[in-house]
């Protein structure tokens, strides 16, 4: 008998449910993309139903094209859901509606927080049991913020009627039973975003959770990767396995296949985030980077940990360039307009629109464009776009050389800005190593897919899943010399330290 798994990809700007054959082949799929609000400069919102409704639409959709395709619902074993980290959502207990409009990953509301948090005596304890610097970024920050600053959050968490979740636990439960009984859980790969689970014992740390200020009773259970959390409660797959659950890039780094300690991948998505497998060991980094959990394939197995570096920026400044300059129709002619000239002009742009990450974690860095000049054109505008993602992958990598002590040879890659010849090819010139490319892109859905499949029997182990998509792989190899790509970088580097001090500047 056949045998097919679905996978829920909830992401920044887009949603998707995809469903794959034990050979990990996509069958079908259907996307839609998701508003994002904007109600305050620097400030990013998604509704909560929207998330949900998105995902839903995606399920019936392509459900509707796989009985099409003569497939039957009864041939998918089991569903996982993969998703954008970090965004915080809180809603009822009782009710089950929210208590606010889920608070994305990068949103900065939180700075002047953040700047409180980092300034106490005991700030030390949250890197390191939990891996992480505290930033705007992570969940905790963004719940401590609701507690704080929602009446309707405090309330309900005083009455102790207030469920905290990423987006995943927001989905799980809603697609579980909801108010009627849906399971409250997370796994340890958001967990690990939190601010609020120890690496080592892979639990709330009740010192981060005293840190912070945020009771126990608002926080989902903690389970593994890849085991059976509840069952699909209604619609076109009632009574179909949940058995899986992800954070997108770790998805991503299992969808690759870097099973292993020394697999790395990058995804160029709404942001850039790089992943590197240490194995069992928690490497803790001394060069800017987070250290968080990797996956965790079964209740009882020994987890794997991963260094990540993150960049904020990177698919949503081709969004810029097209919704707010104009400069573009769709994302997809940057590629065509970056490939009409064969460098930038000079021209350096730091895509800093709500601070830098890893490496550098400054808050106060803006967007920057240096080296304007009245030769300038559109099509270095385009080329500069792409350069300054591989610039800041560069320097994660460089990063992760030092960590890692085993210089990375090759980098893996998906998303979508990976479909761009010209992106890819700029960031194997600015990186000097291989980047290969597979032929199939869906690897986040594909990595909750694994997961969920090894809860229900599909694969026994992941290395049945070393040949799948393999074929067809693109590498590029860099055509840079040395002394032109360090020339570039030092550029580079210089444009990054004109985007510091901003955030204090008065308009």
């Amino acid at each position: 008998m056949p045998e097919f798994i679905g996978a829920v990809d909830q992401g920044t700007t887009s949603s998707r449910f995809l469903i794959f054959d034990k050979q990990g082949n996509l069958i079908t799929h259907h996307q839609i993309e998701l508003e994002q609000e904007y109600p305050r400069p620097g400030w990013v919102e998604h509704d909560p139903y929207k998330i949900l409704e998105s995902v839903l639409t995606c399920i019936e959709n392509t459900i509707a094209r796989f009985e099409l395709m003569g497939h039957k619902i009864s041939d998918i074993k089991a569903i996982g859901i993969t998703n954008q980290r970090e965004t915080t959502l809180m809603w009822d207990r009782k009710t089950g509606k929210p208590l606010h409009n889920a608070i994305v990953w990068s949103d900065v509301r939180t700075d002047e927080l953040v700047h409180q948090l980092k300034k106490r005596p005991d700030s030390d304890i949250v890197v390191d049991r939990c891996g992480l610097e505290i930033t705007s970024y992570f969940s905790a920050v963004k719940l401590a913020w609701l507690l704080k600053n929602d009446k309707n959050v405090a309330e309900a968490a005083k009455e102790k009627r207030a469920a905290f979740g990423t987006v995943d636990s927001w989905l799980l439960y809603n697609l579980s039973g909801g108010a009627d009984g849906g399971s409250h859980c997370t796994d340890v790969t958001n967990a690990s975003r939190t601010l609020l689970m120890n690496l080592k014992s892979l639990k709330w740390d009740p010192e981060l959770l005293k840190f912070f200020d945020i009771p126990d009773h608002v926080l989902p259970s903690l389970v593994s990767s890849s085991e059976k959390y509840g069952e699909v409660h209604k619609g076109v797959l009632k009574g179909v396995p949940i058995t899986s659950c992800m954070g997108d890039q770790q998805a991503a780094l299992l969808g690759q296949k870097c099973f292993d300690k020394g697999d790395a991948k990058s995804t160029f998505g709404t942001g850039a985030f790089m992943l590197f497998n240490t194995g069992t060991t928690a490497v803790k980094s001394s060069h800017g980077l987070i250290t968080t959990v990797a996956f965790q394939l079964g209740r009882n197995a020994k987890p794997n940990y991963a260094l990540e570096g993150s960049v904020a920026v990177a698919g949503s400044s081709l969004r810029w360039l097209r919704d707010n300059l104009r400069l573009i129709d769709s994302m997809e002619q940057v590629s065509e307009l970056a490939s009409r000239v064969q460098d930038t002009g000079g021209v350096y742009f730091v895509t800093a629109f709500s601070g830098l990450f890893a490496p550098y974690w400054r808050d106060d860095a803006r967007g920057t464009m240096v080296g304007l000049t009245s030769y300038t054109n559109k099509y270095h505008l385009a080329r500069a776009t792409f350069e300054s993602m591989s610039f800041q992958t560069r320097a994660i990598l460089e990063s992760m050389n030092l960590d890692a002590t085993v210089p990375l040879k090759v980098l893996k890659v998906d998303g979508g800005v990976s479909n761009s010849d010209v992106a890819m090819q700029i960031q194997a010139d600015l990186l000097g190593i291989e980047v290969h490319r597979p032929a199939m892109r869906e690897t986040t859905a594909l990595g909750v897919a694994i997961a969920a499949g090894l809860a229900v029997g599909v694969w026994k182990g992941v290395h049945e899943l070393d040949q799948v998509n393999q074929k067809g792989t693109t590498v590029f190899v860099p055509h840079l010399d040395k002394e032109a790509r360090e020339e570039k970088y030092q550029a580079w580097r210089r444009a990054v330290e004109a985007s510091y001090n901003w955030t204090d500047v008065e308009c």
